[in-house]
């Protein structure tokens, strides 16, 4: 007699998380609601995903059991339904406007999905057509998905004890957080304020610069529209030429909120305390900072020989160090047309795309920590095959690394590769149906790496000043898949795939 297996997930711990969730994402929308009023545009796109908001809330909440246990399974769950519901209504002001590339359901969860995500790729072709409040709804989903609905979930939801802190560490990947305070909803209040604080610091600088006169277009709106998406290392902007709409200066004081930003925010917060050497010393920041000085320094030098290029000494600096920054944190402004550089600066820029800054900040792609941990394996094996008799743990800061997160590093390595390939395959085969469509290899390749890491514009049609409506339907709805995918680290959404997450 066939007996069907038991469910050993408690969806219903799940499910209730995320229908609160979703009841408190109607707060953030009322600030775009706010800017509807204050301009006269039309409040129907809020007024709708508010409401939409606030029934599926509810009705989540209402199947959900408060009281069921949290365990790793469920806060494997309820992390990959939180990304996608969530995108899902960020989507909803762009239907229920109309206007645009984004009126089409799947070009406004692409949309949605890479803001939240903190890609950054976008689907629009004229940003003239949307409104203020609109494009300031796109930041802000943007900051959200920075670091904010995470640390929201632990923040108020003090009562799932240590599953708040699973859900932390599942973004943040860093066990430090259980070590700040004594309770995590306490540690998730104050990483929450500082980054409120940061945001806060970024539109006084910001817009500072604009009231000097000194980026005279940088006005209160702009300010605040780029402190969402440059702490958050999001790259979303409001003008169509990114940053290369503003001064130079302007370009100037975005890049180290783009690297703060891609800053470990534990070791943030500790800094301020009053333990400023916990970041200083660490392994990962010199890394971090090594590698946009590094790949900084090679694209600098490939734009002074370039005879195509005319920068002066200070914008040719400028240009390099600007797009590298936003490329290795994955922000993904641009400063200038990058896709009219030699192709050793354009493959110096894709190679950027896999590096990340640092893990427990805003920051997507692989990750600084991971790549220092292979390259100190790598070396590891490279002396034992000398020595074989030699015992030589990997360290890091002065601390071993386990031998079995090694092996997790290499396989998300390795499954990251993977997937950046067999997304190029698919994005080059589906554009093949269409005679009209030119895709070269390359393009799909940085197209692929884009939206799967997390960077945001890519190269040819979808370059940094360019667009991913490009791309058939079939393709952008794929993309949709592995921005989600590839912003929660690929295991929690896997994970879900497998029958022993289910019944085991």
């Amino acid at each position: 007699m066939f007996t069907a297996p038991q469910i050993r997930v408690d969806w219903r711990a799940s499910f209730d998380l995320t229908g609160q969730i979703l009841f408190y994402l109607s707060v953030p929308l009322a600030f775009p609601l706010v800017l509807a009023v204050y301009y006269g545009e039309p409040l129907l796109p809020f007024l709708g995903a508010i409401a939409v908001t606030l029934g599926l809330g509810w009705g989540l909440d209402f199947v959900g059991d408060p009281e069921a246990n949290l365990g790793p399974r469920e806060a494997f769950l309820a992390v990959a339904v939180i990304w996608f519901l969530v995108a899902a209504v960020g989507a909803i002001p762009f239907v229920l406007a109309g206007t645009g590339t984004t009126a089409s359901p799947v070009n406004a969860m692409f949309e949605a999905m890479s803001g939240l995500t903190t890609t950054g790729g976008t689907v629009f072709r004229e940003f003239s057509v949307y409104s203020n409040s609109l494009l300031m709804w796109r930041q802000l989903i943007q900051w959200l998905g920075g670091l904010g609905i995470l640390i929201l979930v632990t923040a108020v939801f003090s009562s799932v004890g240590v599953g708040g802190a699973q859900l932390m560490e599942t973004e943040t990947q860093t066990q430090d957080v259980s070590k700040l305070t004594p309770k995590i909803s306490e540690t998730a209040r104050l990483i929450w304020g500082l980054y409120v604080a940061i945001t806060g610091l970024a539109v006084a600088v910001y817009y500072a610069l604009g009231l000097s006169g000194l980026a005279p277009n940088m006005d209160l709106y702009n300010a605040i529209a780029h402190a969402f998406t440059s702490v958050a290392t999001a790259g979303f902007s409001p003008e169509p030429q990114s940053a290369a709409a503003f001064a130079p200066i302007a370009q100037w004081a975005l890049i180290p909120f783009m690297l703060v930003g891609s800053t470990n925010f534990i070791l943030l917060y500790l800094f301020i305390q009053g333990e400023p050497m916990r970041l200083l010393q660490n392994e990962e920041f010199h890394f971090y900072l090594g590698t946009v000085g590094f790949f900084g320094t090679i694209v600098t030098a490939i734009l002074v020989i370039n005879p195509d290029i005319a920068f002066s000494s200070e914008a040719t600096i400028r240009h390099a160090l600007f797009n590298v920054t936003s490329i290795v944190t994955t922000t993904g402004y641009a400063s200038t047309d990058y896709t009219l550089w030699s192709a050793a600066g354009q493959h110096m820029i894709f190679v950027c795309m896999f590096f990340g800054g640092m893990v427990g900040s805003t920051t997507c792609s692989i990750k600084s920590l991971r790549w220092l941990v292979a390259f100190k394996s790598l070396r590891r094996s490279l002396y034992t095959s000398i020595h074989p008799e030699a015992i030589r743990p990997v360290r890091i800061s002065g601390n071993s690394v386990d031998e079995q997160t090694i092996r997790d590093i290499y396989g998300y390595l390795l499954l990251s590769i993977i997937l950046v390939f067999m997304l190029t395959i698919f994005v080059v085969v589906d554009a093949a149906r269409f005679q009209s469509l030119q895709v070269s290899e390359f393009d799909a390749m940085g197209a692929a790496a884009s939206t799967f890491l997390n960077i945001g514009p890519a190269f040819g049609a979808a370059g940094p000043f360019g667009t991913y409506d490009i791309f058939p339907t079939s393709t952008k709805v794929v993309m949709i898949v592995l921005m989600w995918i590839g912003r929660i680290e690929i295991i929690p959404v896997l994970v879900l795939f497998t029958k022993s997450f289910w019944t085991s």
